[in-house]
């Protein structure tokens, strides 16, 4: 016989991990600020391409439901927690640059500008939920100099990195304004992580 879904016992209540579904030690570092460990790092190998005239902000729920979804098949009685970061201008959704030249032409690009960065959050629950938000913050960048961009370039800090840049190094004195949740520039939104795990009755493990 099955408990009722309504009942946790012990045995389950100890299925209930809590599984990282991303590689990003920026957001496992997040995450311990607010003294949760996930129980396992699985990161979800889809593909982050964006679709055809795909919005930043549908980008970055799209793909961080995608890979709370595709995690939760194989472990359908843990809570997976995925996210997502882009950085946009206008419409545009910049690259996680791998190269000096694709770092140099998102500086560039962002230089004396406003930007938009995105975070989309999914957890999927033991109950089959999946519960979705996405975090917008503001953000304004000084006028860098060619100095400033060479610099930050020689610093590799942009390696892998949405838009070229890594707000809690060497960059954090491009910006000139922020409005919005830090920790989503820097890879998740610890307030609404919080939100979302507390709501969905996520406790520890």
């Amino acid at each position: 016989t099955h408990p009722s879904p309504h009942k946790i016992t012990n045995n389950e209540k100890q299925n209930h991990e809590l599984i990282l579904a991303s590689a990003s030690p920026r957001r496992v570092d997040l995450l311990k600020q607010i003294h949760i460990t996930p129980n396992r790092i699985l990161p979800a190998n889809i593909d982050e391409t964006p679709l055809k005239d795909e919005l930043p902000r549908h980008h970055a729920l799209r793909l961080a439901r995608e890979k709370a979804a595709s995690i939760a098949q194989k472990h359908p009685n843990a809570y997976i927690l995925a996210a997502d970061t882009v950085v946009a201008c206008g419409r545009r959704i910049l690259p996680k640059t791998e190269s000096e030249q694709s770092a140099r032409d998102c500086l560039t690009l962002l230089s004396g500008r406003s930007h938009r960065v995105y975070g989309g959050l999914a957890l999927a629950c033991p109950n089959g939920d999946i519960i979705t938000r996405v975090v917008e913050t503001r953000l304004i960048m000084k006028r860098l100099s060619n100095v400033e961009i060479d610099t930050y370039i020689a610093s590799n800090e942009w390696q892998g990195v949405a838009g070229g840049y890594a707000i809690q190094g060497l960059a954090a004195a491009f910006i000139k304004s922020l409005n919005g949740s830090y920790s989503n520039v820097v890879g998740l939104s610890l307030y609404d992580t919080m939100n979302i795990l507390n709501g969905a009755g996520y406790k520890g493990s």
